[in-house]
């Protein structure tokens, strides 16, 4: 393997020309990410010196990082996440500002993993780390088009005392994600294993108490269709009526777990899921009920609305790409499966995935630049 065509210096090549319009990275490391390449290489390390980006200043520290570089993965840079003061402003910022959608540079990638979705939806690294407490993951990975995973909460070590967040994974794609997941769990953890088809699943478009852009929910359901007529998926009729977690997040979250409310709340959810999942069912639904908004912000409405629901029970939730609305913005398809199923889960999100068109490429930096 020569210094031209690793897989690392294609990545940092790629890092050089696009993220000045981009805005992904807030360091990167050329040297320590192509000394770890050879490195992995020469000690056959199963990564093969895998260029991966990590998720803000301290993803380099995070228990995942550290077993991914264990494993032979090669970090390339630390990507952004919102700045100070810029709740809803900006969902990214960069060392060259604000990071931008790469489908479209007027509009937010989502976050809080933003820069890492655009890092791989880019092709700037080949996975991502990133953290997931109220959809942190699954947001930007629908709005860049991407894949993302958010693990069983508990599952993987988590600074969050609140319980609400836990790691995830940034892919291409579902068989992307894959060394993610074995490598991060350790040894002993079995390949994602095709699963038997049609796979079991219920589908919400609100989850009983969301307001869904029509045009979101018609990708979705298109796409739903579209699985169902392959014979990927077979609907169960089952009722996914939930009670709106937003009073019972915020609690959680400010350190008032055991509020009447929050409690009732999700004891509720919990036992309905438990009944939606039963029997290693999958629950479909968008991610977002919104497209990605500008940078400015959402306004009133919660980009968190059916994503949040799986932090406070802690079932393992993933995003795939379903497709686009008419203004060219991607939405994601949101799969949950049973609390430690996160290994069944993947196979399934890559037997999903097989079914619906490949997801495309981004506009390329020019288109970017110009935009932005």
């Amino acid at each position: 393997m020569t210094r031209t065509t690793s897989a690392v210096a294609r990545a940092l090549e790629r890092i050089g020309r696009l993220d000045p319009a981009l805005h992904a990275f807030i360091e990167v490391w050329p040297d320590e990410a192509l000394a770890r390449e050879r490195e992995a290489v020469a000690r056959r390390l199963p990564l093969g010196g895998l260029p991966f980006a990590v998720k803000g200043p301290s993803g380099i520290r995070s228990f995942t990082a550290r077993r991914l570089i264990a494993a032979g993965g090669s970090p390339v840079g630390a990507t952004s996440v919102p700045g100070p003061g810029t709740h809803w402003q900006t969902w990214g910022l960069g060392t060259h500002g604000r990071t931008v959608n790469p489908w479209r540079a007027d509009r937010t990638p989502g976050g809080s993993s933003a820069g890492s979705a655009v890092a791989v939806a880019t092709g700037m690294a080949e996975l991502a780390t990133g953290s997931d407490g109220a959809g942190s993951v699954r947001i930007p990975a629908a709005w860049c088009g991407v894949f993302g995973l958010k693990t069983t909460n508990g599952l993987l070590p988590s600074p969050d005392r609140s319980g609400l967040a836990s790691a995830g994974v940034l892919a291409r794609s579902a068989a992307a994600a894959e060394p993610y997941l074995r490598h991060v769990l350790g040894g002993g953890v079995p390949d994602a294993a095709v699963p038997a088809l049609p796979l079991p699943a219920v589908y919400s478009e609100d989850l009983g108490f969301a307001e869904v852009d029509p045009e979101v929910a018609a990708v979705v359901r298109a796409a739903v269709d579209r699985l169902v007529a392959a014979g990927t998926v077979r609907l169960l009729g089952r009722d996914a009526a939930l009670l709106d977690p937003v009073g019972a997040w915020t609690a959680v979250r400010g350190g008032s777990p055991d509020a009447p409310e929050a409690v009732r709340v999700r004891r509720t959810n919990d036992e309905r899921l438990d009944a939606l999942l039963a029997g290693g069912a999958l629950l479909l639904t968008p991610v977002t009920p919104n497209r990605p908004h500008g940078h400015e912000g959402p306004g009133d409405l919660y980009s968190t609305a059916l994503t949040w629901a799986f932090n406070l029970s802690g079932h393992p939730a993933a995003s795939l790409p379903a497709g686009f609305t008419g203004d060219g913005c991607p939405v994601g398809l949101q799969l949950a499966a049973a609390r430690g199923a996160d290994v069944r889960l993947l196979a399934a999100a890559r037997a999903v995935e097989e079914a619906l068109p490949a997801a495309p490429v981004p506009p390329t930096a020019g288109r970017a630049a110009a935009e932005h």
